[in-house]
């Protein structure tokens, strides 16, 4: 029986090195799943106003490198691999052998030197992972700590979204704030609907005013040198009762929701249902009452405040996670830094980044709650292949 233990994944890779790779263990056996299925989430992560020149450059192209066969999972680890295009401008930086400089490739050691950073940016990983591994170049640190690993996270969570599809759970995605700009329309059409409409939208929101408010925002912060963040929404319907447990801590389902979200780059709030609202109103207008269903022992619930989660356990209603995303740390206007090899004040450094992220961030959200809620489904139900799942 599989249990959540069983149910894991790596990834690997630097954002200028050869590839981004990934092994997702747990998936039953008989799951019909093809490249494509990854592919077309691989191509929603690249949506977004504001996003910068490096989604022109890499085409995020999956290969499924193990643990399918004809069109089925094997129940054995799923291995995927994203090459990074961009790798060719890089092999000379990145390259996992010891560069001389009697190297045969001529000034390969001086323009690997040419691309070393010891000017921390503010808000990045460069400072903190520099003192932690004993890193006198910071590129170290941010080749991995940099979104681009989110590329294999989203091929790994399209599998799980295919896995819940198959059990007849859908997730959808919204942005609902950018740079102060908010965007109040309520969520009034099914969740398997959901991303059909937002993804037309440059910004990924539903409504068309605060659509062109935000667009504004993203190109002003652009021209000043500045960059945005927001919020946004992640919502799963078909949810069954009981995934997660309040008999341990570390059972809850909102504890792994928010783990999980808050493991994603620059995301520093995690909210379900009402979330820090909550806290500003009385219980009579947070907690969800309830009616007689129509049978004994159901029930129904004319609201969703708590997001569809109670006391660690999903309540069978629509499950609501938002998230809050601070501005990316690189400005093309930089902040004040301090020279980490001259100890004198200077301006930090700058790498190639977005303005605005958000809109693929509740993309990445998307994949993300996809695997909770794969292993937390697998964790309930157990089975080593997709027929005893769906019995179970």
């Amino acid at each position: 029986m599989n249990g959540f233990m069983s149910f894991r994944y790596l990834t690997a890779g630097e954002s200028h090195g050869k590839a981004l790779m990934g092994i997702l263990e747990g998936v039953p056996a008989g799951l019909s799943l093809t490249q494509e299925d990854i592919q077309v989430q691989l191509r929603r992560r690249k949506l977004g106003y504001g996003r910068g020149a490096r989604q022109k450059i890499e085409t995020d192209e999956v290969q499924l490198v193990s643990g399918v066969r004809l069109g089925k999972t094997l129940g054995s680890p799923i291995g995927l691999w994203i090459e990074n295009r961009d790798w060719a401008s890089w092999k000379e930086v990145m390259c996992a052998e010891p560069r001389g400089l009697s190297d045969p490739i001529h000034g390969a050691d001086a323009r690997s030197r040419a691309r070393e950073i010891w000017i921390p940016r503010p808000g990045h990983a460069d400072w903190a992972g520099g003192v932690k591994y004993r890193h006198s170049d910071l590129r170290n640190v941010l080749e991995r700590s940099s979104a681009r690993e989110t590329a294999m996270r989203v091929a790994l969570g399209s599998v799980a979204l295919v896995f819940l599809k198959a059990l007849g759970i859908q997730i959808g995605s919204r942005v609902i704030e950018v740079g102060g700009v908010m965007d109040s329309s309520p969520l009034e059409i099914p969740i398997e609907q959901l991303n059909l409409q937002v993804d037309a939208s440059p910004v990924r929101c539903l409504g068309v005013d605060a659509e062109a408010k935000m667009v504004q925002a993203i190109e002003g912060a652009k021209k000043q040198g500045n960059t945005l963040g927001g919020v946004f929404e992640v919502c799963a319907s078909g949810v069954p009762v009981g995934l997660g447990s309040y008999s341990q801590w570390d059972r809850r389902l909102e504890a792994e929701i928010g783990r999980s979200f808050l493991s994603l780059n620059a995301v520093k709030g995690v909210e379900i249902g009402l979330g820090f609202q909550s806290a500003k109103l009385p219980g009579s207008e947070v907690h969800d009452e309830i009616f007689p269903g129509a049978g004994v022992g159901q029930i129904l619930f004319r609201t969703n405040r708590s997001g569809g989660i109670d006391g660690g356990m999903s309540t069978g209603q629509r499950l609501v996670v938002r998230a809050a995303m601070k501005p990316l740390s690189t400005l093309m206007k930089p902040l004040a830094s301090v020279n980490l090899r001259t100890g004198e004040s200077t301006l930090a450094h700058i790498e190639r980044s977005d303005v605005c992220a958000v809109p693929s961030a509740a993309v990445i959200g998307e994949a993300l709650l996809g695997l909770v809620l794969a292993q937390m489904v697998l964790e309930k139900m157990g089975g080593d292949s997709m027929e005893e799942v769906i019995r179970r």
